[in-house]
């Protein structure tokens, strides 16, 4: 971890990282991007085929369905920065579906060898609100005890992280690609964007 680092030299040392085995399959590190000094920082898990192919967060379907949900909920994304728990693809081949890579989620291990990089990127943005996008991102912030389906949709206290203090307030979430498995999409979808609505009603009571 470079020591006094910026977002830029941030990123070229992360796309060195050897800290966990997923580097060796993924094709690249994909570290975060956006505002550098924007009030709402979104949190995922990990990124997926195409993001691992581009080299850039939220790029694929899930993030299709992420700014959809954002205009929604009132949030402009250009004054929003975006990341992930862990910045490496982990995924699997399994021989019936071909040559395609099938995501898997990080374990506790791959969370906790990323969590300085993140740490990193929260201390510089030093963010007003934070939204936890699925169960791993909220493991990586709240720890292992975290459930999604108990904890979303209301106003929790950021905790510290590394050099990062937790001024903010984090709001906890289901990630978008959850939205795509789901059978009722479209309830499903209007649940995230009235969680994010918590982060919009969150971010205007700051002074």
């Amino acid at each position: 971890m470079p020591a006094r680092a910026k977002l830029p030299g941030l990123r070229r040392a992360a796309a060195e990282c050897r800290g966990c085995p997923l580097h060796g399959p993924a094709s690249q590190t994909v570290f975060g991007a956006g505002d550098a000094k924007a009030p709402l920082v979104l949190i995922g898990e990990q990124p997926g085929d195409q993001e691992d192919r581009k080299g850039h967060p939220f790029v694929g379907p899930a993030g299709h369905v992420l700014n959809r949900a954002l205009e929604e909920a009132g949030i402009d994304p250009e004054r929003t920065y975006v990341t992930n728990a862990v910045k490496h693809f982990k995924f699997e081949h399994v021989p019936e579906r071909g040559k395609r890579r099938i995501h898997k989620p990080p374990n506790l291990r791959e969370l906790s060898a990323c969590r300085p990089w993140l740490a990193a990127e929260l201390a510089l943005i030093d963010p007003e609100v934070l939204v936890a996008l699925g169960a791993s991102a909220g493991k990586a912030l709240l720890g292992s005890s975290f459930r999604v389906t108990k904890q979303r949709g209301v106003l929790l206290p950021c905790p510290a992280i590394g050099d990062y203090q937790g001024r903010g307030d984090l709001v906890a979430t289901i990630h978008p690609s959850a939205v795509l498995r789901a059978d009722d999409r479209e309830a499903v979808f209007a649940g995230l964007v009235s969680d994010l609505r918590v982060a919009v009603r969150a971010l205007d009571s700051q002074p």
